[in-house]
C-alpha cells in the first residue's frame, strides 16, 4: 500500500503514519515530476481548504495516474469538512480514475484566523481522531468501499468557495487566507532571525530568506498552508486577521519530518 499525503502542521503526516505502508510526500513526489503510482491500494492524506481539496492538491491529482483497485482519501480537519468528498469526485470524474473509498477525519483546526492553537490543542481529546482513526483502519484493511455523503448546503458552501465567478476582495482574502493574493497578508516581526526554518517547511519553494538583514520575502506561490507560520521556531511570521500568536504543531510530529516532506 502506498500513502500520498501533504501536511503543514503534521495532521495529515500522523495520519498517513497511522495507515501504514509506503508514505510518499505530495511535494517531493511533485518536485521530482513523479505523477504514476501502482500498488494494491493508494491512499491519499491531506487537510481539508475552504471546505474542499487545497488547490495544490488539486492540481497534483490532474497529473496523477493511479494503477490500483482500491483508491482511498482521508482529508483531515477541523470543524467541518464541507464538500470535500464530493470534490474528490468531481476531479476523479475528469481523470480516468475512480475513489473506492472518501471518509475525512477530524482533527485540530490550525486555521489561524479563526482559532487559538492553544485552545484547539488543549480539545483534542474531544475530537474522536483516534476513535475515527480505528474505524478508518479497519475499512481501509477490509477494502471497504464508502464516500461520505453530503447534503445541499455542504455543496452550496463549496460552490460558494471554490467556484465563484469574481475574485475575492481584500477584505475577504484577509478573512478566509487562502487563494491568489494571500502573500499580501503574511508578514514577519522583529524576533526574526533569518534561520531559514520557514523556507525549509514551504511545499512549494515560495520564501526567500535574507540571512543578513533577518527578513523573508515571498513569492506568488502561495496557497495557505500556514506551514511557515506555525512551525517558526521564534514566532515571528504572522497573517493579518490571526487569533493570536499561539502556534501549532501535532504532539507526534517532529519539524524535522514536515521538513524531510516538503523540502
Amino acid at each position: 500500500m502506498k500513502i500520498l499525503y501533504f501536511t503543514a502542521t503534521g495532521n495529515s503526516l500522523y495520519i498517513s503514519k497511522a495507515l501504514g505502508g509506503e508514505l510518499l510526500s505530495i511535494p517531493q513526489m511533485v518536485k521530482e515530476e513523479r505523477f504514476k503510482f501502482t500498488d494494491e491500494k493508494i491512499g491519499i492524506v491531506f487537510p481539508v481548504y475552504g471546505w474542499g481539496v487545497p488547490s495544490y492538491i488539486v492540481d497534483f491529482l490532474r497529473k496523477a495516474k493511479f494503477d490500483t483497485d482500491y483508491l482511498f482519501a482521508v482529508p483531515t480537519y477541523g470543524v467541518y469538512s464541507g464538500a470535500v468528498a464530493n470534490h474528490l469526485t468531481d476531479i476523479s470524474k475528469n481523470t480516468g480514475y475512480e475513489f473506492s473509498y472518501i471518509n475525512p477525519i477530524k482533527m485540530v483546526d490550525n486555521y489561524l484566523p479563526g482559532f487559538d492553537m492553544k485552545k484547539e490543542a488543549a480539545n483534542k481529546g474531544k475530537k474522536g481522531t483516534e476513535e475515527n482513526l480505528i474505524t478508518i483502519k479497519a475499512d481501509v484493511a477490509s477494502s471497504k468501499k464508502w464516500i461520505k455523503a453530503e447534503n445541499f448546503l455542504q455543496k452550496g458552501a463549496f460552490n460558494i468557495m471554490h467556484k465563484r465567478k469574481k475574485p475575492f476582495s481584500k477584505k475577504q482574502l484577509k478573512i478566509h487566507t487562502y487563494g491568489e493574493g494571500i502573500e499580501n497578508y503574511v508578514y514577519t516581526d522583529e524576533n526574526c532571525t533569518g534561520c531559514g526554518l520557514c523556507a525549509k517547511v514551504c511545499p512549494v519553494d515560495n520564501i526567500i530568506v535574507d540571512k543578513e538583514n533577518k527578513k523573508i520575502a515571498l513569492q506568488d506561490k502561495c496557497f495557505g498552508c500556514f506551514a511557515c507560520i506555525q512551525n517558526c521556531p521564534s514566532r515571528a511570521i504572522h497573517i493579518r486577521g490571526e487569533v493570536n500568536g499561539n502556534r501549532y504543531r501535532h504532539h507526534h510530529i517532529r519539524v524535522s519530518e514536515i521538513i524531510e516532506a516538503n523540502s
